[in-house]
């Protein structure tokens, strides 16, 4: 089971924190859940989904604890959130799309990673994320919009810089 779903878990769980170790640890405590809870699986066809679910439910559980108990104030964390405008979409590597990603609302981050990286159809999101298909739809859709606002206003800062340097 785990050389099977390791690295699509990975990649998910990266795709949600976009730190290694938090990935790393959110992909070994969905196993240590399927290894204690797996057992009550009675279609074993339905793993893969468990596992998402189990993954996404797990780093939700880890950000509500750090909404809860924050380690930095929201005004020093602004200056971080990057500018893109959709010109330079085209010219953004994979890295800064992940970034722009990670800044998005966790309620559409889900989503849009399952959808866009890890090719889930909506009826298979809406079963690991345990929501209705067209609430599935919408927070793609909401989801696209932040990271295309996102990458606007990084794009517009680097030219700003281009432009004054």
């Amino acid at each position: 089971m785990a050389n099977l779903y390791y690295e699509p878990l990975y990649r998910f769980a990266f795709s949600l924190t976009r730190q290694e170790n938090d990935a790393c640890d959110l992909t070994q405590q969905t196993f240590l859940v399927w290894a204690t809870k797996g057992h009550q699986l009675k279609d074993k066809s339905k793993a893969k989904s468990w596992l998402f679910t189990t993954l996404h439910r797990e780093f939700l559980m880890r950000h509500r604890r750090i909404i809860r108990f924050p380690q930095i104030e929201l005004d020093d964390a602004r200056c971080e959130i990057p500018d893109v405008p959709p010109a330079t979409a085209n010219r953004l590597d994979s890295g800064a799309v992940l970034d722009a990603l990670a800044r998005i609302d966790p309620a559409f981050r889900a989503p849009v990673s399952l959808f866009y990286l890890e090719d889930c159809r909506y009826a298979e999101i809406a079963a690991i994320l345990d929501v209705p298909l067209g609430t599935v739809k919408s927070r793609i859709s909401r989801g696209i919009s932040q990271l295309q606002n996102l990458l606007r206003k990084n794009e517009l800062r680097s030219l700003r810089r281009e432009t004054s340097g």
